[in-house]
């Protein structure tokens, strides 16, 4: 995690390793890299050690437990034959945002990275330690969080990690691992009786909620863990309701200074989506692929399709009477998705591209769902506070509040890949040449054969919610520069649109390279207040004048993807303008959007969690729709 390493920056053009962390160095191979100096976690009983010690000749002694490795630019020891103790760690390493990863070996000492130290090189605090002082939503999502790890954890027969107090620390609102235990299998039953003690202190706002699901627990017989979810997932929502919820959105995207093209797209942006009903909930990012031969269509068809189906999702959540279930909705982005993967396969068929000249595009997109929610009987809150993640390719998605930054997504490439699978360690696989290749984007094969990463959150602290492509996220930008960029938004210091600006600069200047989108979401739980905002620029080397959002016209062989013969369907209003292009060819870019539509609509895979939701709302909006799509409609029950 970010608030693991400390950053120093090279000084000589020469310096490859530094001396101490105290920021001596020797020769490098390119300053402008800043080195980061990690802590990690040494496994196992170390009482003889001492702090100050040197390990290897490499790690520097914090305490028994926390090492600092000095020589961050060498790759850790590492045995030809990974051992099976440690492939629960890699076949687990998608859901790193609460789990530890394998750094590497010191003799017989596994190390681990990833694990909850601060940027100071203290543990963050055992969750049972700050219990008690934890507001009573944030008492419950702790429980949450381990309530749904508990059955990937048991995939792996290391369940018992979620057992010992200690071993669970807490970042803000999020539960971190420090080590995984394996064992025999430990029962729901064992982990409630962990629970009683927390609960006999919990908040009296969700004491007896908490008192009743621990007594089910613990009763004898089979437990369902679904059941228990169930219940935990209704107690969350509604204690979260009870809070206000603010958002402000605001998105931009730049071409950079070394490339023509922007194949980036974005939703938001500014000036140009402010009167659009999906504001401010919905945010996403695309990071086009294919060149001038259609990676900026990629990205634009993704986020206009998208806005497509979240309007209609939206509504029809909107019209139910119960809670709809984190799966339920899962499921339904996940088809989204998939629908917006296979429109963007057929456009590659029509054109008969293969390889790599088929168009594609990344994804991240961040929606909060606002349900009805009763939290106290016969009093209801409009918003349960649910933020929905949804990611394919590399473009990211950070969580930032006045005190940390968390990476929240994993990136789709050869690296991660190789880890997921347990063929590699993360540091070895940065080592071959396509490390950082994707392994998946929209638009290279069918939805069918595409992993999607679907994350549920609750928003119940003020934050950030930072949206970029790797125009941004390249060379660790946000990690280094969190601070400055956004803690002045936190304390109403600039706005949120000169901010999203002032991103695009610093990536234009320290990387450069490629194409830059930035969409960030302002979170706020906590009573308004005003603050006067003065100006705020960022530090003298990466001022710039605010990038001009307007992009030349799409090339030739690009505008020819906007002009297929996709038959077309009567749209529904919606706004339609291309985010990228400086004067849009808008009835050509109708005839596309109205192909779209069709396929959307029309797609089985996507409307099938759509008809699952609410068969008579769905067959309502069936009817709505133009005749040839009402004939794609799955019959109603």
């Amino acid at each position: 995690m970010i608030s693991q390493e400390r950053i120093i920056y090279c000084t000589n053009p020469g310096c490859t390793n530094p001396i101490n962390p105290m920021g001596d160095s020797r020769l490098c191979a390119n300053c402008q890299t800043p080195l980061v100096y990690r802590y990690i976690w040494a496994t196992g009983e170390h009482q003889a050690i001492r702090p100050g010690e040197l390990i290897k000749d490499r790690y520097e002694v914090i305490t028994s437990q926390i090492w600092l490795d000095i020589q961050p630019g060498q790759l850790p020891d590492i045995p030809e034959e990974l051992p099976k103790a440690i492939i629960p760690y890699l076949r687990l390493s998608s859901d790193r945002l609460h789990l530890p990863q394998v750094y590497g070996f010191a003799g017989d000492t596994l190390l681990l990275e990833n694990v909850p130290i601060d940027e100071t090189g203290n543990l963050y605090p055992a969750y049972a330690d700050v219990w008690e002082q934890a507001t009573p939503v944030r008492q419950v999502n702790f429980l949450w969080q381990i309530i749904q790890l508990w059955q990937p954890l048991s995939e792996f027969g290391v369940a018992l990690s979620l057992l010992f107090p200690d071993n669970l620390r807490v970042q803000g609102w999020c539960v971190r691992l420090l080590e995984l235990y394996e064992s025999e299998q430990p029962t729901l039953q064992q982990l409630g009786e962990c629970w009683k003690p927390l609960v006999a202190v919990a908040k009296r706002e969700v004491a007896p909620a908490l008192q009743k699901i621990v007594d089910f627990m613990c009763q004898d017989g089979e437990i369902e863990l679904k059941a228990i979810a169930t219940q935990l997932n209704q107690l969350l929502l509604s204690s979260a309701a009870q809070l206000p919820l603010n958002l402000k959105v605001a998105g931009a995207t730049d071409s950079g200074p070394q490339l023509k093209q922007n194949e980036d797209t974005c939703y938001p942006i500014a000036d140009r989506d402010s009167n659009d009903p999906l504001l401010p909930r919905l945010s996403i990012v695309c990071d086009g692929i294919g060149g001038h031969e259609g990676g900026e269509v990629a990205s634009l068809l993704a986020v206009q399709s998208l806005k497509l189906q979240i309007r209609a999702l939206l509504a029809e959540v909107a019209e139910q009477t119960e809670l709809v279930s984190p799966e339920l909705l899962e499921q339904q982005l996940e088809a989204s998705l998939r629908v917006v993967n296979n429109v963007i396969c057929a456009s590659n068929d029509e054109q008969k591209r293969q390889g790599r000249e088929r168009m594609a595009t990344t994804v991240v997109m961040a929606l909060q769902v606002p349900q009805q929610i009763e939290i106290t009987p016969g009093s209801y809150s409009q918003n349960s506070h649910e933020l929905y993640l949804a990611s394919v390719g590399d473009s990211r998605a950070y969580w930032i509040t006045r005190n940390y930054c968390q990476l929240l997504t994993v990136d789709d490439d050869v690296a991660s890949r190789e880890v997921r699978f347990a063929r590699s360690l993360y540091r070895k696989a940065l080592q071959r040449p396509d490390a950082y290749s994707l392994t998946q984007a929209l638009g290279t094969k069918d939805g069918e054969f595409l992993r999607f990463v679907i994350q549920r959150f609750i928003l119940e602290e003020d934050g950030i919610l930072l949206l970029c492509s790797d125009g941004l996220s390249d060379n660790n930008l946000v990690e280094n520069h969190w601070q400055e960029y956004a803690l002045p938004v936190l304390k109403n210091e600039i706005s949120l649109e000169d901010a999203a600006y002032n991103w695009i600069n610093l990536a234009n200047q320290k990387n450069g390279h490629d194409n830059t989108s930035v969409v960030l979401t302002h979170c706020r739980v906590s009573p308004e207040y005003l603050v006067l905002a003065t100006p705020w620029l960022p530090p003298a080397d990466v001022i710039e004048e605010k990038p001009e959002q307007p992009q030349p016209e799409l090339t030739d062989s690009s505008q020819a993807l906007l002009d297929l013969d996709i038959p077309s369907a009567e749209a529904p209003a919606v706004s339609a303008t291309p985010t990228e292009v400086k004067k849009p060819r808008r009835g050509k870019l109708w005839v596309l959007l109205s192909g779209v539509l069709a396929l959307l609509v029309g797609s089985t895979m996507g409307l099938f969690a759509w008809s699952q939701l609410n068969p008579q709302g769905f067959q309502q909006t069936c009817k709505q729709l133009p005749q040839k799509v009402q004939q794609l409609c799955p019959p109603g029950k």
